[in-house]
C-alpha cells in the first residue's frame, strides 16, 4: 500500500488549499480513508474521515471549514481546506484503515499512512 499526499504549501489566514492523496495497493472505495494532522509538539489529530459509502465525519476543530471527498475511479482522496487559520499549521497525513465504516474520528488507529504534506498558515 502506498499513499502519496500533495497540495500542501504556505497560505495566509483565510486562504484555501486542496490536498490530494493518490493511493495504490488499496481500493479507497472499499475502506475507511482519513486525514490526520500533527503540529510541532502536539499529538496527532484525526480531522476528517470518509467511509466506503461516502459518509463523512469531522473533528470539531475543522467542521464547516474542511471537506473530505474521494474519487474512487482515480483512487484519490481529497481534503478541501477553507478559511485556514494559523492553528491549522501542521503536517497533514493521508491514512487508511481496512474497515468499511470509519470508527469515531478521535483516536482512530490507521493501518497505512502517507509521508505527509506540510501546511503553513501565516497571520
Amino acid at each position: 500500500v502506498e499513499l502519496v499526499e500533495s497540495g500542501g504549501g504556505s497560505v495566509q489566514t483565510g486562504g484555501s488549499l486542496r490536498l490530494s492523496c493518490r493511493a495504490s495497493g488499496v481500493k479507497i472505495g472499499a475502506y475507511c480513508m482519513g486525514w490526520v494532522r500533527q503540529a510541532p509538539g502536539k499529538a496527532r489529530e484525526g480531522i476528517a474521515a470518509i467511509d466506503s459509502d461516502g459518509d463523512t465525519i469531522y473533528a470539531d476543530s475543522v467542521k464547516g471549514r474542511f471537506t473530505i471527498s474521494k474519487d474512487n475511479a482515480k483512487n484519490t482522496l481529497y481534503l478541501q481546506m477553507n478559511s485556514l487559520q494559523p492553528e491549522d499549521t501542521a503536517m497533514y497525513y493521508c491514512a487508511t484503515k481496512r474497515v468499511g465504516v470509519c470508527p469515531p474520528i478521535k483516536g482512530t488507529v490507521y493501518n497505512y499512512w502517507g509521508q505527509g504534506t506540510q501546511v503553513t498558515v501565516s497571520s
